[in-house]
């Protein structure tokens, strides 16, 4: 009996077994799909559980700088543990090699190594984010990683002009600890805005404030509001008198991108 890509893909969601140990199945029994599937599991190369549905939270983020390219890429597994093995590791780090390489739909080219290490491995393994930022001629890129147990869990790239190497750090390690959501406030949706000046405004009026007094002490909030998600009106993680557009000075943030476990 002939049998079709479709149905080796077909195999493969079924059991979990890697795009290879598919194909054999189902050369080994003539295309039937019930024998090849018993065929897999008698060689253990079924999954044992279907694992699409299982939460994969943890996994690692690995940081690649090569000349004025940077990449992050975020690997899923289920536990610590499979996170912290070798061959997670080594598979993250071609991943982001890859990616550095040709850009980030690159990581196509690895999808049937991905499914296999499923299987070896026996978690729900997949990708996260990919980033790829290439910075312009002249422009300075650097980067923070943030470790535990051996692996990545915060990764952070920014790109700067008329920044130094030092100062470009100094920025990328402030963003891993501070967590911006967005670069200035003008990148913030104005609905988002919206609703939460709403919200301030009657919590203060809620707390008893003069409404003659409301507008002050809404906007005062609303630049509270502004200090916590855009990055360059934070205080500086290093020194808190210091807001981030105080510390780079005449330089400017073209773009930055953080990706973290958990």
């Amino acid at each position: 009996m002939a049998f079709t890509a479709k149905d080796v893909q077909a195999l493969r969601q079924v059991t979990g077994a890697g795009m290879m140990d598919a194909k054999k199945a189902l050369e080994a029994n003539d295309g039937d799909m019930e024998a090849s599937k018993q065929w897999l599991r008698e060689k253990g190369l079924a999954a044992s559980a279907k694992r699409d549905d299982r939460e994969n939270t943890q996994g690692l983020v690995a940081l690649l700088i090569e000349g004025n390219v940077g990449a992050i890429v975020k690997l899923k597994s289920e536990t610590d543990f499979v996170a912290s093995s070798e061959l997670f590791k080594a598979e993250a780090a071609a991943l982001v090699q890859l990616v550095v390489a040709k850009g980030e739909a690159a990581v196509a080219e690895r999808a049937s190594i991905l499914d296999d290490l499923k299987i070896t491995l026996k978690e729900k393994i997949e990708l996260g984010e990919v980033i790829r930022v290439e910075a312009a001629p002249g422009n300075v890129i650097d980067s923070y990683l943030h470790q535990q147990g051996g692996r990545g869990i915060n990764a952070v790239l920014v790109e700067m002009t008329g920044a130094t190497q030092e100062l470009a750090h100094d920025v990328a390690v402030h963003i891993g600890f501070a967590r911006p959501k967005y670069l200035s406030r003008d990148d913030i949706p104005a609905d988002l805005v919206a609703h939460e000046k709403a919200t301030l405004e009657t919590l203060s009026r809620n707390e008893g404030k003069p409404e003659a007094a409301l507008p002050k002490i809404v906007e005062g909030r609303l630049n509270g509001f502004f200090k916590d998600v855009a990055l360059l009106e934070q205080p500086y993680a290093k020194d808190d008198k210091v807001s981030i557009t105080q510390l780079i000075g005449s330089a400017s943030i073209v773009k930055y991108a953080q990706v973290e476990i958990g």
